[in-house]
């Protein structure tokens, strides 16, 4: 096998195009093979094959520097760095991490969890580059999906005006994780339909090196090689912009993508490669349903079949609990951030199209036109990962907070995610949510909780409303059990919301075995903060534990401890059990859980240090 073979570099310089056909073959079953044991974004990986290769043939990434936007789309470029041996530990605790990390390797140039990015940071590290009189190349790979976020727009206006030599790959599948939408997509496409002028670019310069001073006449020339191919495709917005167009270009062939990508890194200035590229191409199932192998869990090679996952989650109730309400309430509308399955509201776009609406990535459009909607009578529903979300925290507090709009944010995957590790866990939303001006968060435990707490803050609150939730499925939280148990003297108070209470209880109980009595306070709702019952029992305990699934600053047991204060409620001894910088590596939920002290054990062993020798 050629992919054992290759140890450096220069290895892969030596292949013949036969040669890096077969290498392409055999990336694409060590990917299948190995995503199917642990899980990982496949399709994405599959559709850059060629073009990484490519890549990695035309720049030495331990010197120049390549961005992944979005970083999901690097696998091949860790297996081309060394780190082949390492796959089977892909997005495990301690193991690879499922985007570029520096500290993971040399050969990685930036953190990428989040789009649009590539372009700022590249032409930040190009001026750094012309600043430092260094000799490195700049390229940036950039999903059509980053194209739908305005910053990618903010990055390339400036890298085109700035006339620094650097290199924007645009990998153009139709696609970020659902099919892509709006203009940039329709102009994409436009190009797509006329992949003539490489051909004619590739002839023109091969008669340009048989003759005599042919590299004189091709640069003379290419002033009315560009008038040419403005006649074919017509000018690009990109060219507007102050980049030279390249492209479009098949991305699934090495040898032209090579001799394109060599042409733009000679040229010394901003240029873009078009690189046309089919999502989970070379495995059939990820190519037709591109969208379902975005991000997978472990499956079967062969089949293409999934592991059953369990229940329902709480993304998939969030959505039918909304398409409920909103057949009843025709002023309720469903907005996302490229994020419709992701979401839960696949169903909800097919039945009630004319109000669903799907921005492509870009979160701060979304909080904005969100504020549109309700300043003129409408309910909007933005359903968002809670990682997203903190890209608008400009728009959440100008253009809603400052009017009180009644605008209801639904925020998916809050607290831990898992295996997408530090650029996906989501928590820091519970900080900056509160700052917003009147701000109700809601916290349900279970998914009955979350359709009682979604139909209160469509149809009962007013003003900006969050819904918090996990990634996944249900708790085993149950109010009755637990709250008819309270203590008449309790030798300690744990506060805690959302589905850490279920960790919670269960180390109460431990306690209550050893004949120390807890109370579980479940808070339903962060912002406002009631402090009732949390007085109530501090009344009657000696000692309090705020048990929370987010950073500390900003957290709730600050504010808490802070309330208390002020009410001159002050306990013996209290400890705030939290996630401290929030920056907590990937790897499974629940191992980062009892890592971070945040799982029963963790919450017994800090309750039992609160009431040591006082029991």
């Amino acid at each position: 096998m050629l992919l054992s073979q290759l140890n450096s570099r220069a290895d892969l310089l030596q292949l013949t195009p036969a040669q890096d056909r077969q290498l392409c073959e055999e990336i694409r079953e060590f990917l299948v093979r190995h995503i199917a044991r642990t899980g990982g974004h496949l399709a994405s990986n599959l559709g850059v094959v060629e073009l990484t290769v490519a890549l990695h043939k035309v720049y030495d990434t331990q010197t120049d520097r390549l961005l992944f936007d979005v970083g999901h789309q690097s696998y091949v470029h860790k297996i081309l760095t060394g780190r082949m041996d390492r796959f089977s530990t892909m997005r495990t605790y301690g193991g690879l991490a499922g985007f570029p990390k520096p500290s993971e390797s040399p050969h990685d140039a930036f953190i990428a969890g989040h789009a649009s990015e590539a372009v700022s940071v590249a032409l930040g590290m190009a001026r750094a580059r012309t600043l430092q009189q260094a000799d490195y190349d700049v390229v940036a790979v950039l999903g059509d999906g980053a194209l739908t976020g305005g910053l990618s727009y903010e990055g390339l206006n400036d890298a085109g005006a700035s006339g620094e030599p650097l290199v924007v790959v645009l990998n153009d599948n139709g696609m970020s994780i659902t099919s892509n939408v709006g203009a940039i997509a329709r102009h994409l496409k436009l190009l797509r339909l006329k992949p003539g002028y490489f051909g004619l670019k590739k002839a023109y310069r091969q008669l340009t090196q048989k003759i005599p001073g042919g590299r004189l006449l091709y640069r003379f020339t290419h002033g009315l090689k560009t008038r040419m191919r403005r006649r074919l495709i017509g000018v690009t917005i990109f060219e507007e912009m102050g980049f030279s167009y390249l492209g479009p270009v098949d991305g699934h062939d090495v040898q032209k993508l090579t001799f394109l990508l060599r042409e733009a890194k000679s040229m010394g200035g901003p240029v873009l490669l078009h690189v046309i590229t089919k999502k989970g191409k070379g495995y059939i199932p990820a190519e037709a349903t591109p969208s379902k192998y975005h991000g997978v869990g472990r499956f079967n090679p062969v089949t293409g079949v999934g592991t059953p996952s369990g229940g329902k989650s709480f993304s998939e109730t969030f959505g039918g609990t909304l398409l409920e309400l909103a057949r009843t309430d025709p002023r309720i509308c469903a907005i996302t951030a490229a994020m419709e399955q992701g979401t839960g509201l696949s169903t909800f776009a097919g039945q009630l199209k004319d109000r669903f609406f799907d921005v492509g990535i870009a979160e701060g459009h979304a909080v904005s036109m969100a504020a549109g909607l309700a300043k003129q009578g409408m309910l909007p529903v933005f359903a968002v990962y809670s990682t997203f979300l903190q890209r608008s925290y400009d728009m959440l507090q100008q253009d809603v907070g400052l009017l009180g709009l009644h605008v209801v944010l639904a925020v998916d995957r809050a607290g831990l995610v898992g295996e997408d590790g530090e650029t996906h866990h989501g928590v820091f939303d519970v900080g900056y949510l509160r700052q917003i001006p009147g701000m109700t968060i809601y916290c349900p435990a279970s998914q009955a909780e979350l359709r009682r707490m979604l139909t209160t803050a469509l149809l009962q609150e007013s003003g900006p409303v969050a819904v918090r939730y996990p990634r996944g499925g249900d708790g085993a939280y149950q109010a009755e059990f637990w709250e008819d148990r309270r203590w008449a003297h309790p030798a300690l108070t744990i506060v805690t919301y959302g589905i850490n209470v279920n960790d919670c209880l269960a180390a109460a109980e431990h306690l209550r075995q050893e004949r120390i009595l807890a109370d579980v306070i479940k808070l339903d709702r962060i912002a406002p903060l009631s402090l009732d019952a949390v007085l109530s029992s501090l009344e009657k305990s000696r000692h309090l534990l705020v048990v929370e699934e987010a950073a500390e600053a900003g957290c709730i047991g600050v504010e808490l401890l802070a309330q208390l204060s002020r009410q001159g409620c002050c306990p013996r001894k209290a400890r705030l059990l939290n996630l401290r910088s929030g920056i907590v590596p990937h790897g499974a939920v629940a191992l980062l859980r009892r890592r971070t002290g945040l799982d029963e054990g963790g919450i017994y062993q800090a309750a039992k240090e609160l009431t040591a020798h006082e029991a």
